[in-house]
């Protein structure tokens, strides 16, 4: 009898890149990983993303017993009656279907209708603002499609051999017709959105086994039902009550575990469900991670640097203020808005604090973001701060100016990409909760305790206010 461990894969299919990692199901070890990228843009030929999966997975997959999908949320993939792709996808930071959210809100009645029907108020990352944009500018498109999918529910599909459509709850929770309060779909709203009903893909259970694939083994791996990418990363860093993650990646997000279905009218919180039977509601930005490589950039420095000129600078960057909204913005709904630096002043002009302020600037969002989710009822007894920007050392300090928790910066990792090998390793196993997993990580969580400079927020507020109220 071999020794072996049983292996899993996560994937973690993003708006950059595809990324797998290959775990030891009982202990979490990491065995193998890869990535590949995806085209750049705010829609894409879903096709990109099989063939980005399929350049990496021959021999990466060898092994392996089963495997789970987390992709990017809310993204629209049209089918027609035989199952081809009507359009390219349009992705969750295509922006377009802005004015279509506004229309769909008022004809249901308002954001309270739209909070009470699906725990979120849409805005134009939702894929049912999307479906009424197809509908208004591409109506031919829109007569010819007869299901809609979301990414990961596309590659588990072409995974298993192109049998049945499955979804999760999780990521069903971001299409705005989907009640996680209620766990059925809201066909009304599709028929509202698009002009005519959809096939859609089933929920399964958040442990079920939806198929197999031979796709890139000699042997059949199990597949999970996946789940979307906050709801992934969730997962694999265990969120419970009083645990707020902040993720820094193309958008920024903060997300929380919570026992009951939330409901913000003021559109401020997605009422998510999560990947195991429960919440996660969430606040996502537009603008993240890029906010400081593109300051960066224009300051012609690389990120060691960009991180030594910020510390430099004093908190709240003497008076600068920077509404990073480079490329519109989601939290608050401003999708036409554009970034701006206010205060400036001969003296406070300076690579330092400039630097600063674009850091300031992406937390002067989250942290608003953050009250947004107490508001509903989230406790924060700690902020998680991840993604690929939470490694630079001016970030972290800064985040302690801004947030009144304890922050905890975990090591980096691919956390998308771990939370869906969790969930593969609990339908290798079964039971009523995913393995307990030790540390997926080699190094030591760092720990800060909040520095909160309460009028850098306040000044923050006070600009936002002034220029969009």
């Amino acid at each position: 009898m071999s020794d072996s461990p049983k292996l899993v894969a996560g994937v973690d299919s993003s708006t950059q890149s595809v990324k797998v990692v290959v775990r030891d199901s009982e202990t979490g070890a990491l065995i193998r990983e890869a990535r590949a990228g995806h085209p750049d843009g705010t829609e894409v030929n879903p096709e990109d993303w099989w063939h980005a999966l399929a350049s990496i997975s021959p021999g990466l997959l060898e092994g392996v017993a089963a495997l789970s999908i987390a992709g990017q949320q809310h993204g629209m993939v049209p089918l027609d009656s035989k199952n081809k792709i009507v359009r390219p996808a349009l992705l969750w930071n295509d922006t377009r279907s802005a004015q279509a959210c506004d229309q769909l809100v008022d004809e249901l009645g308002g954001p309270n209708a739209w909070a009470a029907a699906v725990g979120s108020v849409p805005v134009a990352a939702f894929t049912v603002g999307k479906l009424r944009w197809m509908a208004a500018h591409e109506p031919d498109n829109a007569n010819r499609t007869e299901t809609v999918v979301l990414p990961h529910d596309y590659l588990t599909w072409k995974l298993a051999g192109e049998s049945e459509f499955t979804t999760d709850r999780g990521d069903a929770s971001g299409t705005g017709y989907w009640s996680p309060s209620t766990g059925e779909y809201r066909h009304d709203l599709i028929e509202l959105a698009l002009g005519h009903d959809l096939h859609v893909p089933r929920v399964a259970a958040p442990a079920e086994v939806v198929g197999e694939s031979k796709a890139f083994t000699s042997h059949a791996v199990l597949l999970g039902p996946g789940t979307g990418d906050n709801m992934g990363a969730a997962l694999a860093l265990g969120v419970g009550p009083g645990d707020i993650v902040v993720s820094l990646g193309t958008s920024g997000t903060a997300f929380a575990g919570s026992a009951t279905a939330t409901a913000d009218s003021r559109g401020f919180v997605a009422g998510f469900a999560d990947a195991t039977g429960n919440f996660l509601p969430l606040v996502c930005t537009l603008n993240a991670a890029r906010i400081l490589t593109a300051t960066a950039a224009m300051l012609q420095v690389d990120f060691d640097e960009f991180a030594r000129l910020a510390l430099a600078a004093p908190a709240g960057s003497a008076g600068l203020t920077f509404l990073p909204y480079l490329d519109g913005e989601r939290t608050p709904n401003l999708p036409d808005a554009r970034g701006s630096l206010h205060g400036i002043t001969r003296e406070n002009m300076t690579p330092e604090n400039i630097a600063r302020s674009a850091i300031e600037g992406m937390f002067g969002g989250l942290a608003d973001a953050v009250q947004s989710l107490e508001a509903v009822g989230v406790s924060a007894k700690r902020v998680i701060l991840i993604g690929g920007a939470a490694a630079n050392p001016a970030v972290a300090a800064i985040a302690a100016t801004m947030f009144n928790a304890p922050i905890e910066v975990p090591p980096p990792g691919e956390y998308v990409a771990d939370g869906a090998a969790r969930q593969a390793a609990w339908v290798l196993a079964g039971g009523e909760a995913p393995p307990v997993w030790g540390s997926l990580n080699i190094g030591e969580t760092l720990c800060i305790d909040p520095n909160v400079v309460p009028e850098i927020q306040e000044r923050y507020q006070s600009v936002r206010a002034q220029m969009y109220s």
